[in-house]
């Protein structure tokens, strides 16, 4: 019985690491690349806590200009009220590479990002406080 079994699971793991490498390797598309116009209605928090206060303000002073108010995006930048933003997706830790180091486009067709110099690692970590408390009153956890 279990060698009758083996052949379907292994099919089934094999098309699971193609699907998942298709996935993985694509080009975002005009359905699942993230775009100013599917972050419309972005909702914020009635009270943020400390950190995402003084993190909103350094959002909208250094980010806002490419992801728009309230991380609802541009025509210069993706929404980060965006699934494909979700910490499982893209952890605290990659936010803070990105303001670093920038990253190349892989998401979305607004070009790379560069590097924002003149945050700290501290200002940084309220700008991801900020922008978590927003997806999460956005249903993104």
């Amino acid at each position: 019985m279990k060698s009758q079994k083996m052949p379907w699971v292994l099919s089934g793991l094999i098309l699971a690491v193609v699907g998942a490498t298709f996935w993985v390797g694509r080009e975002p598309d005009a359905t699942t690349a993230p775009t100013a116009a599917t972050a419309t209605g972005v909702r914020v928090p009635a009270q943020f806590s400390e950190a995402a206060a003084r993190g909103g303000t350094a959002f909208d002073s250094t980010c806002a200009a490419c992801h728009g108010v309230n991380g609802a995006g541009t025509d210069a930048g993706p929404p980060l009220i965006h699934r494909i933003y979700e910490p499982p997706h893209h952890g605290d830790y990659a936010f803070q590479l990105a303001v670093s180091n920038g990253v190349r486009a892989h998401h979305w067709r607004f070009g790379n990002m560069p590097p924002q110099p003149g945050l700290s690692e501290a200002e940084v970590s309220d700008i991801i406080a900020y922008v978590r408390e927003v997806q999460r009153e956005n249903g993104i956890e």
